[in-house]
């Protein structure tokens, strides 16, 4: 299955919005953000460099793998469904990544109504990625 690596990224003001409230992360190695099953805790912003999403199966076995960009929203789908992460993500060494807590996110949404919808658009941009990536299988 190969997803549009695009479907992770996030509108400017979006970015800017988060990253305001957001703490740095340090990527110095390869890190792991999250690993699929993992609780959501929060939302990860892949500002520069790379970071690796992956996703598999029951059996361990590689489903798809891609590499986020920078202004990449990594962890979203969880952290609106409260739900465990669906994937495995993996910064890549020299990467500026930002994380965003549950808690102050929702306050910022709660502050920024108009915010949520450009959260929207990136959700429907991962929903219909994963779509077309399914019916290409």
């Amino acid at each position: 299955m190969r997803l549009d690596p695009n479907a992770f990224l996030a509108d400017p003001e979006l970015l800017q919005a988060l990253e305001k409230r957001a703490i740095p992360i340090s990527c110095d190695d390869d890190r792991v953000l999250f690993s699929q099953g993992d609780p959501s805790a929060g939302l990860y912003i892949l500002l520069k460099g790379e970071a690796t999403v992956s996703m598999a199966g029951e059996d361990g076995e590689p489903l798809m793998s891609i590499q986020a960009t920078a202004g990449s929203l990594l962890g979203l789908p969880g952290l609106i469904g409260n739900q465990p992460y669906s994937l495995t993500a993996i910064a890549r060494n020299g990467a500026q990544v930002s994380f965003i807590a549950r808690d102050d996110f929702n306050s910022l949404m709660q502050a920024q109504l108009p915010l949520l919808v450009k959260v929207l658009q990136v959700l429907a941009a991962e929903v219909r990625s994963a779509r077309l990536a399914i019916t290409q299988s």
